[in-house]
Order: C-alpha cells, then sequence, then structure tokens
C-alpha cells in the first residue's frame, strides 16, 4: 500500500479527511495533500494517525522512508 492510498483508509477509518484534520490539529489541505500523494506524512504524523485508527493503518505505511526499527531500538 502506498502513503496516500493508506492516508485514505485512515480517513475512511476516522471518518473523513476533515475529521482526521481536526484530530490531527492540521488544516484540512494538508491532509488531502497526504491523500493524494502531493506531500509526503510526517513521522510523527504517521504514529498519530496508526493510534487514531488503533493499528488499522500501520505507521510504516504511511511514511516507509522512515528507518522504524531503528527507531524502536
Amino acid at each position: 500500500m502506498k502513503p496516500a492510498e493508506a492516508a485514505l483508509a485512515a480517513a475512511k477509518i476516522i471518518g473523513s479527511q476533515a475529521e482526521m484534520a481536526r484530530l490531527l490539529d492540521v488544516k484540512p489541505p494538508t491532509v488531502s495533500q497526504w491523500c493524494s500523494g502531493e506531500r509526503p506524512i510526517p513521522a510523527a504524523r504517521a504514529v498519530q494517525i496508526e493510534t487514531l485508527t488503533q493499528g488499522q493503518i500501520k505507521r510504516e505505511s504511511l511514511c516507509p522512508g522512515f528507518p522504524w526499527a531503528s527507531a524502536a531500538a
């Protein structure tokens, strides 16, 4: 799953892109850009989105370029 697809799936689970923006305290266009693949999802936001989706969408799917394995160590 590409990051944009993961972001779209997360927004659907949360309720909407607008709701995801509200819960993350970011502007709706930011979430829209994540969902379109226009803008990368920051690692910190990926962790928050994973929490908001109760682990249904994994941080690794949202931000695959981040070294998650070494960050957990």
